[in-house]
């Protein structure tokens, strides 16, 4: 899938210059690579901010047309706002045929639902890596790699040694020497959710628990009131004595 973007000068530069440029839907941008000068660019947010959001647009040489001329180009870098759903900045890097790039593409997993592990086994394939570091020639490079798993038997693991891949790519030297784990097939372990016992109660017979420091200030001042209640009874009993005892004598 042949991609196609058209690119213009750009001669001002600058934060002041690249705000103005955002505010009439433009995105600043640079070309460089290829043994030659870097070159200031602007292309329209509206068409990037959808190619962006296509798979290919990443994995793919692209046509960049400028000034006229078409060049083949990789994105290599992009940044977005922090919060909106705009295009600050883009980076594309010219392509040379007789140079091997260095590219991320996506893999494909195909064939998950009939491999034995998952149809008679009951495993689940589960996917280590979704995509992959290869260096290739630029007229080499895939939109995307296939991993066909319709052969995989429970606990089965492919890694990137295994992988079948296109004629003229292959894994970068580390992957190489690493040969990672890409895809398994393994039985999912059940998650137990134990209840929690409830924490033993300590009840103290005689005392009336008070909920929080306010009923435990209640409890101690309806304490306190009781000894002074029966104070006040014990004047007014004797108050009603005293005027019989005056009437006898």
């Amino acid at each position: 899938m042949k991609i196609e973007l058209n690119a213009f000068p750009r001669a001002q530069q600058g934060s002041s210059a690249n705000r103005r440029l955002r505010a009439a839907g433009r995105v600043p941008g640079i070309v460089y690579g290829a043994d030659k000068t870097a070159q200031n660019v602007e292309v329209d947010h509206k068409t990037l901010l959808h190619h962006l959001q296509l798979e290919t647009f990443h994995a793919s040489i692209l046509d960049l047309a400028l000034n006229g001329e078409k060049m083949q180009v990789l994105l290599r870098d992009y940044q977005m706002h922090p919060w909106k759903k705009q295009v600050l900045h883009v980076d594309f890097q010219r392509v040379d045929s007789n140079r091997k790039i260095h590219m991320k593409i996506p893999l494909h997993f195909v064939n998950a639902e009939v491999c034995p592990g998952v149809k008679t086994g009951g495993g689940v394939v589960q996917h280590t890596m979704n995509a992959l570091d290869i260096q290739c020639l630029p007229g080499d490079l895939p939109e995307f790699i296939e991993v066909d798993v319709k052969s995989m038997e429970l606990n089965d693991t492919l890694h990137v040694m295994d992988l079948a891949l296109p004629t003229g790519v292959e894994p970068v030297a580390k992957l190489k020497h690493e040969n990672p784990p890409v895809v398994s097939v393994h039985v999912p372990k059940e998650i137990v959710i134990e209840e929690e016992a409830p924490a033993p109660v300590t009840e103290i017979i005689g005392e009336v628990p008070a909920e929080g420091e306010e009923g435990a200030e209640a409890a101690a001042e309806g304490e306190k009131k009781e000894p002074a209640a029966a104070e006040k009874k014990e004047p007014a009993a004797a108050e009603k004595k005293e005027p019989g005892k005056k009437g006898k004598e």
